[in-house]
């Protein structure tokens, strides 16, 4: 029996150390999917900060004529976002009573250890909203 003892302590202490080397070779893969879930929650924010900051634009360009305004209202709508790399274009469409359009692009940049290999450096995402002229 004093053998079979000695024989069930060394196998436990093997399960121990390999479940260890077995963790330490899964944590780098488990870290970049964590990585990968935190980029892609960041794209999120960024394409509803986006839409908000189009339906501001929208907002602004039914009431106003002035394509400055439209660009100043969508900067302010969304704050998280880098001015430089905003694009934003209007197009009216006629008189009172019609559509004008505001489309808003943004050149979202990736996580410098997911770009390149997993995903390419940076994301464009855009949004446009429509609402109706109120101004002659």
């Amino acid at each position: 029996m004093p053998a079979d003892r000695a024989r069930s302590r060394s196998s436990e202490e093997g399960q121990g150390g390999s479940s260890t080397v077995e963790f330490a070779l899964l944590l780098p893969i488990l870290l970049l999917v964590l990585l990968a879930l935190v980029q892609v929650g960041v794209l999120a924010r960024d394409s509803l900060l986006l839409t908000q900051a189009s339906r501001a634009g929208a907002r602004e360009a039914a009431v106003q004529p002035s394509t400055d305004a439209v660009e100043h209202a969508v900067r302010d709508a969304a704050p998280g976002l880098a001015a430089e790399r905003l694009s934003v274009n209007v197009a009216w469409s006629g008189a009172r009573g019609s559509p004008v359009t505001v489309s808003v692009a943004y050149d979202a940049p990736v996580a410098s250890l997911l770009a390149g290999w997993l995903l390419p450096g940076s994301v464009v995402l855009s949004s446009s909203a429509t609402m109706r002229q109120e101004f002659a």
